[in-house]
C-alpha cells in the first residue's frame, strides 16, 4: 500500500543456455533462462526425497522446491517449501546451499523439529472463503493448524486478503496477516519516454514477457478493459487523459523488468519470463496502491480529487517488488519480517528510479515523492533518516516489530542508505541528505549497485518468510562474503552498516 495502512533437460544444454553476469558488478548469480529455470527445480524435486534425509528431516515431511539460485563458483541455492504427512508447513520453509566441493549447509526458516501428535483437527476452521489444513511453525513449537483466506475490503477500499491462522485442537488464533502487500509511489511524472506495444495499438509489452496494462474505469474487482489505441502515441501527461496513467503504469513496469534483468540476471518478478500485469483507475479518487500476489498483478489509484494518480517510478519498482519477495523469501507481512519485505520493496524501487536515470524523476532517497499523498509535497519516506516522517524508526529496537510494517521498515531502508552512501550531509541530484548513525560512528558507502546487489542476494539465496532483522544482518552478511568476499571492504562495511543502525 502506498500509505500506511502482504522442468526436463541435459545437464550440457543447461550449462551451454547460462550466461555469466558481470563479475565486476559484483553479481556471481549464473542468469538461467525460464526453460533452464524450469529444468533446475525439476532436477532438485527429482532428488529431494535423497536431500530431506541428507539434511536430517523424518520419514513425514517432504520437501517441494519452489526456486534454484546457481553461482559462477558452482555453488546452487535450491529454496524449499514442506510439507508433514502431505500438509503444507507454515514456516517450513528452507535453503539448501550446495557448494561445489560437496559441503552443504541449510538455511531454515525455523529450528523447530515438525511434528505433531496428530493431523486430525478437532476444531473448526475460522469462517472466511477458504479453509486448508496445515502445520503452523512459524510461533515457536509446531502445531496443527487451519489456515484461513478472509477477502474483503481494508478502511481505505484496498482489497483486503486476510490469512488467519488458528488453532486446530483449541480455535485460538495463533497469527494473521495481510496478503494484499501495499507500497508507495510516468508521463505525467516522467516525460515523453518509449513504451513497449503490440502491433494494432495495445498497451502489449512483447519484448518484457507479455506485460498489460488496463483500465479498471473505476471498478474495483475484474481485470479491467486492455488499453486500445488508433495511433501508438498515448496519454498528453495530464491526469485528465486516461491514458496518461496508463502510460506512466506501463513505463515503471517496462523499466522494473530492465532493471531486474540487466542488473541482477533475472528474467520477470518470478525469474520464468511471464510478465505480471498493471490495472489503472482503481475506484473513485483512491489515494493508494497495491500488488497482489492472487492476480500477479499491480494496481493503482488516481490518487486524491483523481488528480495525482500513484504511478510514478518508484512506486511501480516498489509493487513489484513485492511480487519478486513473493517468489523468493516470502517475507512474512508482519511484524520485522514483514518491514523487511517494505524495507526490500523501498529499496529495489529506489534503483529501478536510479537506474531509470530519467531526467523527469531523478534518482533519489526519497519514497514517493511524486504522488503527494499528504498534500504539501514532503514525501512518504526518507531512507536516509527514516524518522522525518514523523513515524518510522531510525534503529532496531525490541518494540519494532509492533510498528506498522511501513515504519518497522525504516531502519533497514536507512542501513541500505548508509551502506551506498555512508553517513553526514551529502547532496545528490541536488537533494541534500544528512544520515546519522545509532552509535555515532562515521561510514563511507560502497556505492548504490553494490549495496543493492548484496541485498538482492541476500533476498533470494538467503532469507526466508521468517527472517528477523537479526537474520537479515546475518543473510546480507553471507551475500557480502558470496559476492566480494569474507573479510572484504564490502563485506566490512555491510557489518558496519548494521551496527550503525543498532543491529550487532
Amino acid at each position: 500500500m502506498v500509505v500506511v495502512g502482504v522442468q526436463t533437460g541435459t545437464a550440457g544444454a543447461e550449462t551451454r543456455t547460462e550466461t555469466r553476469t558481470e563479475a565486476a558488478n559484483g553479481a556471481t548469480a549464473l542468469v538461467l533462462g525460464a526453460p533452464q529455470r524450469a529444468v533446475a527445480i525439476q532436477q532438485a524435486q527429482a532428488s529431494a526425497a535423497a536431500t530431506a534425509q541428507a539434511i536430517g528431516l523424518t520419514d513425514q515431511e517432504e520437501l517441494v522446491a519452489r526456486d534454484v539460485v546457481k553461482d559462477v563458483d558452482g555453488t546452487v541455492h535450491t529454496r524449499y517449501e514442506r510439507t508433514y504427512e502431505g500438509l503444507p508447513v507454515l514456516g517450513g520453509d528452507l535453503v539448501v546451499h550446495q557448494r561445489k566441493n560437496g559441503a552443504r549447509s541449510t538455511t531454515k526458516a525455523t529450528a523447530a523439529r515438525i511434528s505433531v501428535p496428530t493431523t486430525s483437527a478437532t476444531a473448526r476452521a475460522a469462517a472466511g472463503d477458504s479453509a486448508r489444513k496445515v502445520i503452523w511453525a512459524a510461533g515457536g513449537k509446531p502445531v496443527l493448524a487451519w489456515e484461513t483466506v478472509v477477502k474483503g475490503l481494508q478502511h481505505d477500499g484496498t482489497p483486503s486478503e486476510r490469512h488467519v491462522v488458528t488453532d486446530a485442537a483449541t480455535g485460538k488464533e495463533l497469527h494473521s496477516y495481510e496478503a494484499i502487500e501495499t507500497g508507495v509511489g510516468n508521463t505525467q511524472y516522467s516525460g515523453q519516454v518509449t513504451l513497449g506495444t503490440a502491433s494494432g495499438f495495445t498497451l502489449t509489452d512483447t519484448a518484457r514477457g507479455g506485460h498489460k496494462t488496463y483500465d479498471l474505469k473505476g471498478a474495483t474487482s475484474g481485470t479491467g478493459t486492455l488499453f486500445a489505441n488508433s495511433t501508438d502515441t498515448w496519454g498528453n501527461g495530464l491526469a485528465s487523459n486516461r491514458e496518461t496513467a496508463a502510460a506512466d503504469a506501463h513505463y515503471g513496469a517496462a523499466v522494473t523488468w530492465d532493471f531486474y534483468k540487466n542488473e541482477l540476471g533475472r528474467n520477470g518478478i518470478r525469474g520464468d519470463g511471464v510478465a505480471a500485469y498493471s490495472r489503472v483507475h482503481y475506484g473513485n479518487a483512491y489515494v493508494n496502491a497495491f500488488w497482489s500476489d492472487s492476480c500477479f498483478c499491480m494496481t493503482y489509484g488516481d490518487g486524491a480529487g483523481n488528480a495525482k494518480p500513484l504511478t510514478s517510478l518508484d512506486v511501480a519498482g516498489h509493487e513489484m517488488s513485492h511480487g519478486l519477495t513473493a517468489s523468493t523469501a516470502g517475507l512474512r507481512y508482519s511484524k520485522e519480517s514483514g518491514g523487511l519485505n517494505e524495507a526490500t520493496s523501498d529499496i529495489l524501487g529506489t534503483a529501478v528510479e536510479f537506474y531509470a536515470n530519467n531526467s523527469s524523476d531523478t534518482g533519489d532517497y526519497l519514497i514517493g515523492e511524486k504522488i503527494d499523498i499528504r498534500g504539501n509535497g514532503t514525501p512518504l519516506r526518507h531512507m536516509d533518516k527514516p524518522s522525518k516522517d514523523g513515524n518510522s524508526a531510525d534503529y532496531w529496537s525490541s518494540s519494532l516489530g509492533r510498528l506498522d510494517v511501513h515504519y518497522s521498515s525504516g531502519p533497514a531502508n536507512h542501513f541500505f542508505y548508509l551502506l551506498a552512501e555512508g553517513s553526514g550531509t551529502k547532496t545528490l541530484n541536488g537533494v541534500t541528505y544528512d544520515s546519522p548513525t545509532y552509535d555515532n560512528s562515521t561510514l563511507a558507502g560502497i556505492g548504490r549497485q553494490k549495496a543493492y546487489k548484496i541485498w538482492y542476494k541476500a533476498l533470494t539465496a538467503y532469507m526466508t518468510s521468517s527472517t528477523t532483522y537479526a537474520g537479515a544482518r546475518t543473510a546480507t552478511l553471507s551475500a557480502a562474503t558470496d559476492l566480494y568476499g569474507a573479510n572484504s571492504a564490502e563485506y566490512n562495511a555491510v557489518n558496519a552498516a548494521w551496527k550503525a543502525v543498532n543491529v550487532k
